[in-house]
């Protein structure tokens, strides 16, 4: 005897009527809280600098919903937030973020490093952490002697730093090029390259260009985000629009 539900879970009205029939077992709707929305984000810590770059689609199942959405927030003049995953929790995440950097500014009378906001958003992540927002998360700026920062998570708050990471849905094709053209934990015939601004900028903007190619998940421009002791500084640059 079939498995009986209730009248709302009772078929599914996306799968053809045909594939039904030609399965005697019943079919239950599933619903989750959740969605991926699909991006990428990438950040590197130089010597002075911290370098942040995101595509700029935000889709679900193969939909665009718009091609200019910037992931890269600053929280303070040498510290950002980049985040891909389910844009509902990232927004809401991000707001409290901030309200929270607003209250320690009126309170200590100036910005938190970057450390700083790290060791916070971990805790805030963990809090939530039975009801966990779906966001993936990257924290990059300086630290108070003005060196470049990067923080990678996971969605309950373990954090670590960390020279690069990149996540989102190009993970799996950028996070292996940042790899060899940065860490380089298997090239020890030559010297690493210097990791200067430009070197690093045209490093994402690659990975980015080719994870376009392959990944329908990403695409249509990518924003970088460059932070130093001057401050931060912000580019577009156009991807491919299919």
């Amino acid at each position: 005897m079939a498995t009986q539900f209730d009248e709302y879970s009772r078929g599914d009205p996306f799968i053809h009527a045909a594939d039904q029939a030609n399965n005697s077992a019943e079919y239950k709707r599933h619903w989750s809280p959740y969605s991926w929305h699909g991006g990428t984000c990438l950040a590197i810590a130089g010597d002075d600098f911290v370098l942040m770059a995101s595509d700029t689609r935000l889709g679900e199942h193969g939909g665009i919903y718009t091609r200019e959405l910037n992931r890269n927030s600053p929280v303070t003049d040498h510290c950002a937030i980049g985040q891909c995953g389910f844009q509902g929790d990232a927004r809401v995440l991000l707001q409290n973020v901030k309200a929270k950097i607003r209250i320690y500014e009126h309170q200590h009378m100036e910005q938190p490093t970057a450390p700083a906001i790290a060791a916070m958003l971990s805790t805030m992540l963990y809090y939530k952490r039975f009801f966990p927002y779906y966001v993936y998360n990257i924290v990059a700026g300086l630290d108070g002697d003005g060196k470049g920062s990067v923080f990678s998570y996971d969605p309950v708050g373990s954090y670590d730093q960390v020279p690069m990471v990149c996540y989102g849905s190009a993970q799996n094709l950028i996070q292996p090029f940042l790899d060899n053209q940065i860490r380089r934990p298997h090239i020890k015939e030559d010297a690493a390259p210097k990791m200067t601004r430009e070197r690093v900028r045209q490093l994402a903007i690659d990975a980015f260009i080719s994870a376009s190619e392959r990944e329908t998940n990403t695409g249509d421009g990518i924003t970088v985000t460059l932070i130093d002791k001057t401050g931060t500084t912000v580019e577009t640059i156009p991807l491919r629009r299919d």
